[in-house]
């Protein structure tokens, strides 16, 4: 049998050491890079070519969703397995409408998640089981009724999530653009699109709607059994 090689994104070293030593003692399963952030999942992603990504959602420089939504236009077909600590279905959503694979709660990913890459690697998408029961269910309510399931996604473009991010992280623009190796003037018209869109007004709103989505988040552990 053929291993599973795998890319583990996910910017807690000791949650990353944790999943590795895991899945280490898949014997079907081979962890062939490791990234601490989204931009170094990107460059890693198109040297090692995984089989599938494993991708904390709220990482340093890129996020998860952002740095899944740049492998994805640049490799389709790749398998994401999305980590976050949130379980709203606003994040489902907006991952698996990005082209994710997957997506585990953080706090209990450990228990499933060799069991989730097998399956994304087959084909299948993956949730945690109180995801997939959510959606379940909300599928047959919509069935039942008449109606198209899921949630209206607000689309930002690639520069709109990373300056969004940069914003919440509490750059100024003068950061933002040399971060970026954009122009002030750029920066803010991306700022000032990006409250048109979300209909947010001020530098505090659009940092709450960050944390809100989970572009960032509190630090999170994953229990390891």
């Amino acid at each position: 049998m053929n291993s599973i090689n795998v890319l583990l994104a996910e910017d807690h070293q000791i949650v990353r050491e944790g999943l590795r030593a895991m899945l280490n003692l898949e014997t079907d399963i081979t962890v062939v890079g490791e990234a601490e952030n989204g931009r170094q999942a990107v460059e890693l992603f198109a040297k090692v070519r995984p089989d599938v990504v494993v991708m904390d959602i709220a990482m340093p420089l890129l996020n998860g969703m952002e740095a899944t939504r740049q492998i994805l236009q640049a490799f389709p077909g790749t398998k994401v397995l999305i980590l976050s600590a949130h379980s709203d279905d606003a994040y489902v959503a907006m991952v698996m409408a990005i082209g994710a694979s997957g997506y585990l709660i953080k706090q209990t990913a450990a228990h499933v998640l060799p069991e989730a890459i097998r399956s994304v690697h087959q084909g299948n998408n993956f949730f945690s089981p109180i995801i997939a029961k959510r959606r379940n269910h909300q599928k047959q309510k919509a069935h039942d009724q008449g109606e198209l399931p899921g949630k209206a996604v607000i689309p930002l473009s690639t520069r709109e999530m990373e300056v969004l991010q940069l914003i919440a992280e509490g750059k100024a623009n003068k950061e933002t653009a040399d971060e970026l190796n954009i122009s002030v003037k750029t920066v803010e018209k991306h700022r000032q699109s990006l409250m048109d869109k979300l209909n947010i007004h001020d530098t505090a709103g659009l940092t709450r709607y960050a944390i809100s989505m989970g572009i960032i988040e509190s630090s999170v552990q994953v229990t390891i059994i």
